[in-house]
């Protein structure tokens, strides 16, 4: 039985709903990573899948990855992890959906960029901040350009800026925003019933593999996150700024940059 993470099969088998929970935020720490992607493996046959849907209990999607994880002794094992969880994601067969409330941060942005819809609550606001700790979102780097906008993943990865949701329905990330005070996860149900529910699946699923060669996805999570992942291990992390704005954070301090 996984710890972290709980699924409900709805709409006669055609429905999969993931929810991840871990105190603080929902933070993705390697075994919350682990375990999502065991779960994702453990359903990608299901002949009758039409969706599969992921959100973060409560009122936010995740805070993102650990912090903690981000030092200098555990940085590669984390983003092999992480790597690996969104490899999955973004090459699923079956189309995903993520469900968004409140901050969805860092990684989880991340694997909101993996799936193919994102329906978000009116208020929720998505950002990479990886920047202003000296580090960068290497899935945000592959996969920002084709689901976000080449200009708009530049100032987001380079500034660390926020992303409103209705922002992100103006650009096309954001399938459908909630209405005020309504639950993205209901909105969802809904399209589902609208959208996808009379297909068959098994076309489904030759559409999606279509659309990851149409795509690039391949292409974008295989050797483009590699090179993206041997940057931040090979430049970022043996740097002082790789690790100064980590050890800050954790210090509760100003990080202290030597442009190094």
């Amino acid at each position: 039985m996984s710890e972290h993470v709980r699924t409900e099969l709805c709409e006669d088998g055609g429905l999969l709903r993931v929810v991840f929970e871990r105190s603080g935020g929902n933070v993705l720490t390697g075994a919350v990573m682990r375990e999502l992607d065991a779960t994702l493996a453990a359903h990608e046959l299901h002949p009758h899948l039409r969706l599969v849907t992921l959100e973060g209990h409560g009122k936010h999607f995740s805070f993102g990855a650990s912090v903690e994880e981000h030092q200098r002794d555990q940085a590669a094992e984390m983003l092999a992890t992480f790597h690996a969880m969104i490899r999955r994601l973004a090459r699923y067969p079956v189309p995903t959906a993520a469900i968004v409330r409140g901050r969805c941060l860092g990684g989880a942005f991340e694997v909101a960029l993996a799936c193919r819809f994102v329906f978000a609550a009116s208020g929720a606001v998505f950002a990479c901040p990886e920047i202003k700790l000296g580090v960068i979102p290497p899935v945000l780097a592959a996969l920002g350009p084709a689901r976000l906008g080449v200009p708009a993943t530049e100032r987001l990865l380079l500034t660390g800026a926020d992303l409103p949701a209705s922002a992100g329905a103006t650009l096309g990330f954001v399938t459908e925003l909630a209405a005020d005070g309504a639950d993205p996860w209901d909105a969802a149900v809904a399209w589902y019933r609208a959208s996808l529910r009379g297909l068959s699946a098994w076309s489904l699923r030759q559409g999606v593999a279509a659309l990851a060669l149409g795509a690039g996805l391949d292409r974008a999570t295989g050797e483009t996150l590699s090179r993206i992942e041997k940057l931040y291990l090979d430049q970022l992390l043996p740097s002082h700024d790789g690790n100064a704005g980590i050890e800050a954070f954790l210090a509760k301090s100003q990080p202290q940059w030597k442009d190094q």
